[in-house]
């Protein structure tokens, strides 16, 4: 008779699995991507290097997942930020400010997962990140102009400018030092984005302003 894991096994080694994620996760937030080794994500988690093995044959493996795992998190930040908007366009605007915020909360991280130099047996799953990012503002950016709220435009193009847009103002390298400056800087790449798409420069202002910052950038900086 093949054997069966019980629920408490199943259980049991997803945390072990969630575990490791975590650890390799902060791992990259403290030191970058480059950081991620076995040896290290073990000591981390407080297991043996052969326990991560288990899971992840390789490097790249866990990487990889890491990747996956980013991308999962931040995908849901932008669609819980755009469902509690009142309208797309102002959905649209909670998506940006809520990418923008959480990456300069994790600047490191955000730079490890999207910009910095890694395997290049990774790069497909770095891309498909950026592929998500462009494709939930491009569906935002859709429906924004299905409703009259933005101009006709090429929504993929459009979609890919403000990833873009995003991505060099916050962790590329001609990106300002964000130190107290992160609720104005967000502000800004938001009004920016918004006005590449054709929302009059008042109306931007106003979807900016009326739109509710992540808990810790909600304060100006002291």
């Amino acid at each position: 008779m093949p054997y069966r894991r019980t629920e408490n096994v199943v259980r049991r080694l997803a945390a072990r699995h969630d575990a490791i994620i975590a650890a390799a996760r902060h791992i990259a937030s403290e030191s970058g991507m480059a950081a991620v080794q076995i040896a290290a994500v073990a000591a981390r988690a407080g297991i043996a290097a052969g326990t991560v093995y288990r899971y992840f044959p390789a490097k790249t493996d866990l990487v990889g997942a890491l990747l996956a795992e980013i991308a999962d998190s931040e995908i849901g930040a932008l669609r819980r930020a755009a469902a509690g908007a009142p309208g797309p366009l102002s959905g649209l605007s909670a998506a940006i400010m809520t990418f923008a915020a959480r990456a300069l909360r994790d600047r490191k991280l955000s730079f490890a997962a999207i910009a910095e130099p890694i395997d290049a047996e990774l790069d497909a799953a770095r891309l498909a990140f950026r592929k998500s990012l462009a494709a939930e503002f491009a569906g935002r950016i859709s429906d924004a102009i299905a409703e009259g709220r933005l101009p006709q435009q090429d929504v993929a193009v459009a979609a890919a400018a403000i990833t873009g847009l995003l991505i060099e103002g916050l962790i590329g390298p001609l990106a300002p030092d964000p130190s107290g400056r992160e609720r104005d800087i967000v502000q800004s790449l938001t009004l920016a984005a918004l006005r590449s798409l054709g929302v009059a420069d008042a109306r931007a202002r106003g979807l900016v302003v009326q739109t509710a910052l992540p808990a810790d950038l909600a304060k100006p900086a002291e």
